[in-house]
This record gives C-alpha cells, sequence and structure tokens, in this order.
C-alpha cells in the first residue's frame, strides 16, 4: 500500500476465534501474512484458545519433549524458540503486522507484546517482569507467558501465549522453551482463584492499543 500509514492512523483487524485447532489457526496466520505482504490487507491481530498441542520451533532440541499425552499433538512450526504448549485456559495472540509501520526489528516486536503481557497482568495485581536472558514474560522465577514469531518480509506471524486458567500438568511432558531450571505458571494459580479468558481479553487489548499505537477495527464492546 503506498498510503503513508502514522501511529495516529494505524488501525489493526482483530479476529477473535474462540477455540480453534492450532493447524486450522497456523493455516489462516500463514495466508493472512501472505495476502498482508501482497498489501491486500490491513494489519491483523488474531485472539484465540487452541485444543492441546506440543509446537516445536526452529531452533528445537528433540530431547526436550520428554512424554506426550495421548490428547496432544505435537507440530512443527516455523517460529523462532523451542517447544511449548498450548492448550484450554491459555490466551493465545498472533499479530499479522508490516513492521515498515512501526520499526523494523524483531526485537522491537517481542518487547512491546512482553510489555503489553507486563502491563496486563499489573492490571490484576500481577507484578511480572521481563529478562534479558530469556524472551517471555516471568512472575519470579516462573514464566507465564511464551512468545515466538516468524518475520516475512517485515510481516510478523506467530505471537505470545499468556497463562491464564491453563492446565499447567501438560508442561510436564517437554521441557518449556529448551529452559530445564525454571518454572511455569498461570495467573489462577498465582490469584487462587479461577481466572477467564473473557476477564482478560478487555484488559489486554486495551494495552495492545496504547502500546502498538493503534485503534482495532471489529473489536467487541
Amino acid at each position: 500500500m503506498s498510503t503513508t500509514v502514522t501511529a495516529a492512523t494505524r488501525t489493526v483487524t482483530l479476529l477473535d476465534l474462540g477455540r480453534q485447532s492450532y493447524r486450522q489457526t497456523w493455516d489462516l496466520q500463514r495466508d493472512l501474512q501472505r495476502r498482508r505482504i501482497a498489501g491486500e490487507i490491513d494489519d491483523h491481530l488474531i485472539l484465540v484458545e487452541h485444543d492441546p498441542v506440543y509446537t516445536i520451533g526452529r531452533n528445537a532440541d528433540d530431547r526436550y519433549l520428554l512424554n506426550r499425552p495421548a490428547n496432544v499433538d505435537v507440530i512443527q512450526v516455523e517460529r523462532g524458540g523451542d517447544i511449548t504448549y498450548h492448550g484450554p485456559g491459555q490466551l493465545v495472540g498472533y499479530p499479522i503486522i508490516d513492521l515498515h509501520n512501526y520499526q523494523l526489528s524483531a526485537g522491537w516486536l517481542i518487547r512491546t507484546m512482553e510489555t503489553v503481557i507486563v502491563n496486563t497482568l499489573a492490571d490484576f495485581g500481577i507484578e511480572a517482569r521481563m529478562r534479558d536472558d530469556f524472551i517471555g514474560v516471568w512472575a519470579g522465577e516462573e514464566k507465564i507467558a511464551a512468545l515466538g514469531v516468524r518475520l516475512s518480509r517485515w510481516v510478523s506471524m506467530h505471537g505470545f501465549a499468556l497463562n491464564i486458567a491453563t492446565d499447567l500438568s501438560y508442561f510436564g511432558g517437554i521441557v518449556p522453551c529448551g529452559i530445564a531450571h525454571l518454572g511455569v505458571t498461570s495467573m489462577s494459580k498465582i490469584l487462587e482463584r479461577e481466572v477467564s479468558l473473557a476477564e482478560v481479553k478487555p484488559v489486554l487489548l486495551n494495552h495492545f492499543k496504547q502500546q502498538f499505537e493503534v485503534g482495532l477495527v471489529g473489536e467487541k464492546a
């Protein structure tokens, strides 16, 4: 697209898919990325809750898949990073955005998504942080959100996964993100109550708009 895009005019189309299999959403991501590169569509943000799946990134070590439960798929994907789990009770976000309109930096994209999550958690009274040694968002010494992206011609796909009410036992089947000495947690575990995705989505979307300096199209009231 030839039109100059500024922070004041940037918009992102929100696709809230509810619960959907990883493969379906992966196919959608790839199609949207291709169309965004071609200039056929504007930026998008997918929000989704997946059926149980282990995804293995480009840098994965096969030894980090320890024990796969029968109901969990294993899928090799093109994102960076190692192995992680997606499943019910986890809010997953996939920004399909052209970084020419933001900053031409994968690091900037990762850090901006991490900031969105840190600020979201703060609104729920959870103190979380980013680390210099590992990608992700951490509450104490436990990871509460994993991140990984792939860029093609500076258009992104993949994104973040925030553990809200996730069954953390599934992480026992892997070495999450290849980090053996640190744990995994969720909002429900920290707050000692059941937290719903419906509670978290509007808060996260508000911080997404603030940090990426965009308007959201198709956002639910």
